[in-house]
């Protein structure tokens, strides 16, 4: 089986390098992000051998290829510390909103996904307005602020005026999952590096690089939230949907994707489990 596995690593199929992490059987799918055999860019000819000109710059009087002037670049104009309108929330109004809600009580009553005090940050958006301030260019800016309580498996959105500073409401809700931030998916791969389940993965790993695979940042890795369905997994993930569960897509850097998609990450329980 292993000599199966380290013969076919990073092979192309169906147009995308995978190594299949467990298993001998190379699969022809198609998994997210680019295909990577060369993620270090590269230049190539793009023109017709048989044109009298060439791409990247001009010919003068003289036949002589012409210098291609410097590029400018333009400063980023300074942010200010609010923003107006529609525009994008600035970094002060980011900082500031996160501040108003992050309270003592939200601190001491929820828990992230490491289980540590505090609940997680999933996102600080720009609100959108009431239905009556719609035409009204000078409507009060506002702010979504989310947080995943993995205390109790809730998605918690507060929405606060950025002029009043006010938290103007409060929303909780069961069984939304909105996309896993980085380090959601981080410590999903922490915990399957840890699990029985993946030594797969690591052995896949180890075959493409002759290391160990020890920590997250040594792979490139994307996810994604993975939903029970009735009696199409084993008992201890009929609650992902409730529970943040996780698939996760790792690849190696400069290297193959390795296959994990059978195994799912229940963060809220913190257990790795297969597929059937």
């Amino acid at each position: 089986m292993r000599k199966i596995v380290r013969r076919h690593l990073g092979k192309v199929v169906a147009g995308t390098g995978i190594a299949v992490a467990g298993t001998a059987v190379m699969i022809a799918v198609t998994l997210p992000g680019p295909a990577g055999a060369d993620e270090s860019g590269g230049t190539g000819s793009a023109g017709n051998s048989g044109s009298p000109t060439s791409t990247g710059g001009s010919a003068d009087q003289s036949g002589q290829q012409a210098a291609v002037p410097p590029g400018v670049v333009e400063q980023v104009p300074a942010e200010g510390a609010k923003g107006t309108g529609r525009d994008p929330l600035t970094d002060g109004e980011m900082a500031k909103v996160e501040r108003i809600v992050l309270n003592r009580q939200l601190l001491d009553s929820s828990e992230n996904v490491e289980g540590e005090r505090g609940p997680q940050r999933i996102g600080v958006d720009l609100a959108d307005p009431e239905a009556s301030e719609v035409d009204n260019a000078n409507a009060p800016r506002r702010a979504d602020v989310s947080y995943y309580d993995y205390k109790d498996d809730t998605l918690v959105t507060r929405t606060v005026n950025l002029d009043t500073g006010k938290v103007e409401r409060t929303g909780t809700q069961h069984g939304v999952q909105p996309p896993l931030t980085r380090a959601e998916t981080a410590e999903a791969t922490v915990l399957l590096i840890a699990d029985p389940l993946g030594a797969g993965l690591k052995a896949d790993y180890k075959d493409a690089t002759g290391k160990d695979l020890t920590a997250p940042d040594q792979l490139l890795v994307t996810s994604m939230i993975y939903r029970a369905v009735p009696g199409a997994q084993p008992a201890v993930l009929a609650s992902c949907g409730e529970h943040r569960c996780v698939r996760l897509f790792p690849k190696v850097k400069n290297g193959p994707w390795i296959d994990a998609r059978s195994l799912v990450i229940d963060l809220s329980t913190r257990k790795v489990a297969a597929l059937g």
